[in-house]
């Protein structure tokens, strides 16, 4: 199975948040995930950025490829 750590959406209409999930990489965006590890607010001043960093280490280390959006915000 090939895994990937990618953003989900949440929230309200034109109010969105994100949490940093482990999913199936042939799954929807808002699919089902294995395995949620944090989470992104882009919309308060400064952007929130949460996230469990062994988790996220544990994932890529076993070979969980993360999206583009993800390496920015988690750097």
């Amino acid at each position: 199975m090939a895994t990937v750590i990618r953003l989900t959406k949440m929230g309200r209409k034109k109010k969105p948040f994100y949490r940093i999930v482990v999913t199936d990489s042939r799954k929807k965006r808002d699919g089902g995930w294995i395995e949620s590890i944090g989470y992104y607010n882009p919309l308060v001043e400064p952007s929130i950025i949460k996230f469990d960093k062994e988790r996220l280490e544990y994932w890529v280390k076993v070979g969980a490829k993360m999206s583009e959006r993800v390496k920015t915000i988690t750097k």
